[in-house]
């Protein structure tokens, strides 16, 4: 039987990581976010994770989603 790398403290490295299919779920106690994330790995794993945010952090990427999201309805406009 092969031995998995991780079982010796071995990684591959990260190529990127995707949001769950999950709602994120705000915790007031400590003041902070959380998105449920899985973890792509070179070695074609993958591991599931969370991305933890501050309140800042979800104002800012709230407003440059919005901005993503315009763009990309003129992107779609400009091709009819």
């Amino acid at each position: 039987m092969k031995e998995n790398p991780a079982s010796r403290g071995v990684w591959a490295s990260v190529t990127h990581a995707t949001p769950l299919k999950q709602d994120a779920v705000y915790d007031h106690r400590a003041q902070q976010a959380a998105l449920g994330i899985e973890v792509h790995h070179t070695d074609g794993r993958t591991t599931k994770s969370v991305l933890v945010l501050t309140p800042d952090q979800v104002e800012l990427y709230a407003i440059q989603f919005e901005q993503l999201m315009t763009k990309r309805e003129q992107v779609r406009e400009a091709g009819r």
